[in-house]
C-alpha cells in the first residue's frame, strides 16, 4: 500500500496482480517511455506528455510536468505509514527523548553526531530493513545527546539508536 499526495489531494495506492488500484478502483493505464525522463502516459484513451522535472530520494517527492502543467507527489510507502502508525513521524505532537528502531535491520548511514542541533523533519540515520532503505527522521526540533548505534551496526526492533 502506498499514499501518494498530488498537489495536495492524497490517494490511496495498492499493487493489485502488476496493476494498480487507486482509491479502491483499478486503473488501466499505459507507458512508454520516449526517452530519458520524458514518458507518454495513456489513461482511459486520453494520451499524455509526462517529464521528470526533479526527484528528492530521501523524502520521496517528485515533480512532473504533464501535458506543459507542473504536479508535484509526495510518495510514502508501507514503512513510512507505519512509522506514522508508531507515532514516529514530523506530525508527533509530543517531545521525543529518543529514537528507537521500528525493525530490526543494518545501519547503513549515520546523518548526525552528539551535539548537532536538528528540525522536525531532518534525517537522522538510514537503516535497512528488509532490501529497503528506509530513512529515519526527527520528529521534531532537538539536539543530539547520544548516537547509541555505529555504521554497519545490526539493530533489534524498539532498539534505542539515538537520545535528545
Amino acid at each position: 500500500m502506498y499514499k501518494a499526495t498530488v498537489n495536495q489531494k492524497t490517494f490511496d495506492i495498492v499493487p493489485d496482480d502488476g496493476l494498480f488500484q487507486v482509491d479502491g478502483k483499478p486503473l488501466a493505464w499505459d507507458l512508454a517511455k520516449i526517452s530519458e525522463g520524458r514518458f507518454h502516459i495513456q489513461v482511459d484513451r486520453k494520451g499524455y506528455n509526462a517529464e521528470v522535472v526533479a526527484v528528492e530520494k530521501e523524502t520521496k517527492s517528485f515533480s512532473f510536468k504533464i501535458n506543459g502543467r507542473i504536479y508535484t507527489v509526495a510518495l510514502k510507502d508501507k514503512f513510512d505509514l507505519l512509522l506514522e502508525q508508531m507515532g514516529m513521524n514530523s506530525s508527533a505532537g509530543a517531545k521525543v527523548n529518543h529514537v528507537k528502531a521500528p525493525m530490526p535491520g543494518l545501519i547503513i548511514d549515520l546523518r548526525v553526531k552528539e551535539g548537532d542541533t536538528v528540525k522536525a523533519g531532518d534525517p537522522l540515520l538510514i537503516l535497512e530493513a528488509m532490501k529497503m532503505e528506509n530513512i529515519i527522521k526527527a520528529s521534531g526540533d532537538s539536539v543530539v545527546k547520544t548516537v547509541k548505534v555505529k555504521k554497519g551496526e545490526s539493530v533489534e526492533k524498539n532498539q534505542v539508536l539515538i537520545e535528545f
